[in-house]
């Protein structure tokens, strides 16, 4: 995160006020909170991704005599295909919604921090930089 004041050359010498420091930080801490959903989002859409490979392998399954292991916390139980399929279904919309409901929240802060660096670009301009550094 690079909520820093620039060092270097600066065109005009700006006092920093206490509440000029609360937005910093408070875009500081929006930013890492942005990035930390984002990773859950990721980590949500990979078991996603699993949950469907797992119902996609169930219905190739010929055999729907066959009991199938579903993993629930660290045991695995034996249910029919349909019933797997089921819970599979349940899972998979369970998580849907999670996912939903973080993709809203990076909205939210996306909003925020838009109106923190607007605030703070008008007083600061080019001594401040707000930019997030992708790698």
């Amino acid at each position: 995160m690079a909520a820093t004041m620039k060092k270097g050359v600066a065109a005009e010498d700006v006092n920093v006020t206490f509440e000029d420091q609360q937005k910093i930080n408070r875009f500081a801490r929006n930013t890492n909170r942005m990035s930390e959903i984002k990773d859950e989002i990721e980590a949500k859409k990979k078991s996603l991704q699993n949950l469907e490979d797992a119902s996609d392998d169930i219905m190739m399954c010929e055999d729907d005599a066959m009991l199938m292991p579903y993993q629930i916390g660290e045991v695995f139980i034996s249910h029919s295909q349909e019933e797997t399929q089921e819970m599979l279904e349940a899972a998979k919309e369970a998580l849907q919604e999670e996912i939903k409901a973080r993709e809203n929240s990076v909205s939210f802060i996306q909003e925020v921090l838009g109106d923190l660096k607007v605030q703070l670009y008008a007083k600061f301009g080019n001594n401040i930089n707000l930019e997030t550094e992708e790698s």
